[in-house]
């Protein structure tokens, strides 16, 4: 390619963990051989995995959880649109956008010559009947708050719910073979860690406000196991500590039918009485990519291990939008986007085929708070065909939870490649 000549352009939809990471990965790896462009319809990143932290501990989220990304792009030469996605046409290769800074723009489309989309999905809260009068999150920095000031102001002292309504995966990660003889496996819920850590941090909130203990706490489940994806062993330690603390555990839901003011419905017909319903809602991929050509059952893009479009190569796909992440998990997202990054430097003749092309090999590194400055650090593989199952409890997965924000927003999302070794190292005492 000569000096005069277009450079190929990279179009990455969606900005926060995903997005934000395959952006910095692939100009990591093709250098200055591309133009990256990133849409997305919010400029900053939103930290979900600290949002329950400051719920419980009264601080206002909205100042602590969130970082610009417009000028961390622009210092790897990455340009940004502010804009909502709307279409994708994959044999045109474009895209089409709204930009979204003020009310009633008009329409674009925008031409790329590789694609990566990195959209998240939606968090269907809409689809439970009753959610917006009775139902509290901890999701993002509005429901997060309002929970905050629920607690403060009306919480009367009642039966708290905490689970999951169900997750409707689609077939676009079937067949997959991430270890010998493993699967991706098919989810009744799209990621449990959450629950599990709301559980406790709750329980630690009632204490402290003299409202009760455990006991007041059911945590409930549409599938057979609670966090199956963390593994058999360590489900089994997790349930193990939480009946030994006093909390309820409801399985096999099946799915939430509806909130009511004092009670949550379930679809096998039980009722569970509740003041207080902290719910994880399903995981819907966005509208306008269902139906699409590199789409699953549910709207999920398909890819392969390498996180290419099997149908079209110059489609990748990362994090939750991807068929294949399950659970709805960053950390599989972190291993994605440096997958992406390699396979198109790959591509620009940066990066060898013997390095580029390693597999998704996804494991669940999970860290929840459990109050009183202590957490839970869960490390397995084994729910995809590996061998490794490892639940750690106390103060270092704590500082590692809480530090771990500090230093993403430190070093601007450029976490260093030995971070999650460490950490592992840390957490698992090696």
């Amino acid at each position: 390619m000569s000096a005069s000549e277009p450079r190929p352009h990279i179009l990455i939809l969606g900005g926060n963990f995903a997005g934000l990471a395959c952006a910095q990965k692939i100009r990591h790896y093709v250098g200055d051989k591309a133009d990256i462009t990133v849409i997305d319809r919010k400029s900053y990143l939103l930290f979900v995995p600290n949002i329950p932290g400051d719920v419980f501990e009264d601080h206002d989220p909205s100042l602590r959880e969130r970082m610009d990304i417009v000028p961390v792009l622009a210092k790897d030469k990455i340009d940004f649109i502010h804009g909502d996605v709307t279409a994708v046409d994959v044999d045109a290769r474009t895209v089409t956008f709204a930009p979204n800074e003020r009310a009633g723009a008009e329409t674009h489309e925008i031409v790329y010559d590789y694609l990566v989309v990195a959209l998240g999905a939606k968090l269907a809260f809409d689809q439970i009947e009753g959610f917006a009068d009775y139902g509290h999150t901890v999701s993002d920095l509005y429901h997060g708050n309002k929970l905050r000031e629920y607690l403060k102001t009306q919480y009367a002292g009642g039966p708290i719910a905490v689970g999951s309504a169900r997750f409707h995966q689609g077939d676009g990660a079937d067949g997959l073979v991430p270890y010998p003889g493993g699967s991706i496996p098919r989810a009744m819920a799209a990621c449990e860690g959450p629950p599990v850590e709301v559980m406790m941090s709750m329980a630690t909130w009632l204490k402290n406000n003299d409202k009760g203990g455990p006991d007041k706490i059911t945590v409930f489940t549409p599938a057979e196991m609670i966090a199956e994806d963390a593994g058999v062993d360590v489900v089994k330690q997790l349930l193990a500590l939480a009946t030994k603390m006093g909390f309820n555990y409801w399985n096999n839901t099946q799915d939430i039918k509806r909130l009511t003011k004092d009670t949550i419905e379930f679809a096998d017909g039980r009722i569970l009485p509740a003041e207080l319903k902290i719910i994880f809602p399903d995981w819907v991929a966005l509208p306008f990519l269902k139906g699409l050509p590199i789409s699953d059952s549910e709207g999920f893009i398909k890819t392969d291990l390498l996180m290419r479009n099997p149908d079209y190569p110059e489609v990748f796909a990362c994090g939750d939008c991807a068929a294949v992440t399950v659970p709805k998990l960053g950390a599989i997202g972190h291993q994605q986007s440096d997958i992406i990054g390699l396979q198109l430097g790959q591509v620009f003749g940066t990066v060898t085929p013997e390095k580029a092309d390693q597999p998704l090999k996804p494991e669940v590194l999970c860290i929840g708070d459990m109050g009183d400055g202590k957490a839970f650090w869960i490390h397995s593989n084994s729910w995809f065909g590996g061998d490794k199952q490892l639940l750690k409890l106390g103060r270092a997965p704590y500082f590692l939870k809480m530090r771990y924000r500090d230093l993403f927003f430190a070093a601007e999302g450029k976490v260093p490649a030995w971070g999650l070794d460490a950490a592992a190292l840390i957490a698992e005492g090696l």
